[in-house]
């Protein structure tokens, strides 16, 4: 199995930053995407932004210009660095890893979610 702990949610004004990071850890060959979703109150999960191994990078065009997704291969770790928080950022933030792991010899494909971390804006 592949485990994911995210850190860094919490309240935070309009306006404001906070730094979202995410470790992976298991028995892991490689990961290619690590992503960050978000399900605000009565909503669906949506995805936020994501990046793949080789750094290419894709954004919710809501948080465009204010959010940056990056990660540290050595680490298998993802960090989502929001700023100009608006209280409608407010969610259960998620991390998502997809990838290959090892398991008894073979080599077997993984998704893996993270327990979410909440990030409240306002004031």
């Amino acid at each position: 199995q592949v485990q994911l702990v995210e850190s860094g949610g919490g309240l935070v004004q309009p306006g404001g930053s906070l730094r979202l990071s995410c470790a992976a850890s298991g028995r892991i060959f490689n990961i290619n995407a690590m992503g960050w979703y978000r399900q605000p109150p009565g909503k669906e999960r949506e995805l936020v932004a994501a990046i793949t191994s080789g750094g290419s990078t894709n954004y919710a065009d809501s948080v465009k210009g204010r959010f940056t997704i990056s990660r540290d291969n050595a680490k298998n770790a993802v960090y989502l660095q929001m700023s100009s928080l608006k209280p409608e950022d407010t969610a259960v933030y998620y991390c998502n890893a997809d990838g290959t792991r090892y398991s008894n010899g073979s080599y077997l494909g993984f998704n893996s979610w993270g327990q979410g971390t909440q990030v409240t804006v306002s004031s």
